[in-house]
């Protein structure tokens, strides 16, 4: 299968979307995210891919001749502001929600959509979840509206393991610290697993507080005291940010094998100690070769600046519902949502590092990973250092996957 040009790339919406001869409503999405306050910086970079990525659906006709609506909604942060926000994008007509940033937001986003849909059949919304990587939610608490097209914890711990442990730099001793939530428990179970297939010992884990600790020297001390080779960490945001900057002052030696360590200015705030640490992410340029440039010089040229962290998984994934849109003609002059939903359960696209699809039995994508270290030698610099992150190992979609989980029962609409 060929790789995508930059234009395919972004959204693949020369084939995805094109013009119809008879008007219908528009298509509304809404973004859900936090877009204020000290966590705004990870929803800042879902709505930029996002925005991106309905530029170009608008630009290539947009839905049946309309232009697609993009709304938004800023959650200040958590659940409870989710909710609310939800309530007025359902009154608002909003067909497609996104959101990514914290799985508890994307859990109470989720069951909300549930609910919703069963009580209003015909008025239905799907989640396009982009980001909220907790295990539950493509298993006790799957539902055909809700779709994941990032990864989860036992992918991203799988691949990131077995990559660090063919380049001999695992060691034997794995400390575990996540943050106390869902996906932060995902994590750490997800480590213990690994235990075995990578050889070490977990020599000590813990849980913490989501965004609360302003100082985490007393972590880094016991992570010292443990002789850790290496840490594991699913922390992101200001959890991670400042985890990197108590192991700088403390001059901490350990590894740190990382799933968010590529979110803007972690490196920057970590300095050379960031060198030859470990992250597992959907995307690194210099990995998908020239049409991984091709895509950095796109998103760069219309956004002002470089898609990094979850801006890629976020346009790959609307690139699916780009492909599914197409696929849905309107009914009554409108969009019918459970078809949509049909539609996405089949879609593929072809990202710069490889074939990413939709697995129909959770709404679990199937996406490639890839792992890499940070180091000097990396082709693109981050955060204004002169460090970037230099690929390790890509690893194919059916590489990454681990097997869907029993507990989800997908119930579909009849």
């Amino acid at each position: 299968m060929p790789t995508l040009s930059p234009r395919a790339t972004t959204l693949a919406l020369a084939s995805a979307l094109c013009c119809g001869a008879t008007l219908a409503d528009p298509v509304k999405i809404g973004v859900v995210e936090t877009l204020s306050g000290a966590q705004a910086a990870s929803g800042q970079t879902y709505r930029a891919a996002v925005r991106y990525v309905i530029d170009r659906m608008n630009a290539e006709g947009g839905w049946n001749g309309e232009p697609v609506q993009l709304l938004e909604y800023d959650n200040q942060g958590g659940p409870a502001g989710a909710a609310d926000k939800l309530k007025a994008a359902i009154a608002d007509g909003v067909h497609i929600v996104v959101q990514g940033a914290s799985s508890a937001v994307g859990g109470q986003i989720s069951e909300d959509v549930r609910k919703h849909n069963l009580r209003n059949p015909g008025k239905e919304l799907v989640y396009i979840n982009v980001g909220a990587e907790a295990l539950e939610l493509t298993g006790e608490r799957c539902h055909f509206h809700h779709f994941r097209f990032s990864g989860n914890a036992q992918v991203r711990a799988k691949v990131l393991v077995q990559a660090m442990k063919q380049t001999n730099v695992l060691g034997t001793r794995v400390f575990a610290i996540n943050q106390n939530y869902s996906w932060g428990q995902d994590m750490e179970k997800a480590i213990v697993d690994n235990a075995g297939p990578g050889g070490y010992q977990v020599v000590d884990k813990t849980l913490h507080d989501v965004n609360k600790i302003q100082d985490f020297a007393p972590y880094v001390a016991k992570i010292g005291a443990a002789k850790a080779d290496t840490v594991m960490t699913g922390n992101w945001s200001n959890d991670l940010l400042l985890l990197m900057k108590a192991t700088k002052a403390a001059g901490l030696k350990a590894r740190f094998g990382t799933i968010y360590l590529d979110q803007p200015g972690n490196l920057a705030n970590a300095g050379d100690l960031a060198l030859g640490h470990y992250i597992a992410h959907t995307f690194n340029a210099e990995a998908g070769a020239a049409a991984g440039d091709q895509f950095v010089r796109d998103y760069t040229a219309k956004t002002g600046h470089a898609p990094a962290a979850t801006e890629p998984q976020t346009v790959f994934g609307l690139a699916m519902v780009a492909q599914a849109l197409k696929q849905t003609p309107p009914e009554k002059g409108a969009l019918n949502v459970n078809a949509f939903a049909r539609a996405l359960e089949a879609a593929k696209v072809m990202t710069p590092v490889g074939e990413m699809s939709m697995r129909a039995q959770d709404h679990q994508a199937l996406l490639p990973m890839v792992v890499s270290t940070v180091t000097k030698d990396a082709r693109y610099k981050v955060d204004e250092t002169d460090m970037g992150f230099k690929p390790v190992r890509v690893f194919s979609a059916a590489e990454a996957a681990t097997p869907a989980q029993a507990s989800c029962k997908m119930q579909r609409p009849s």
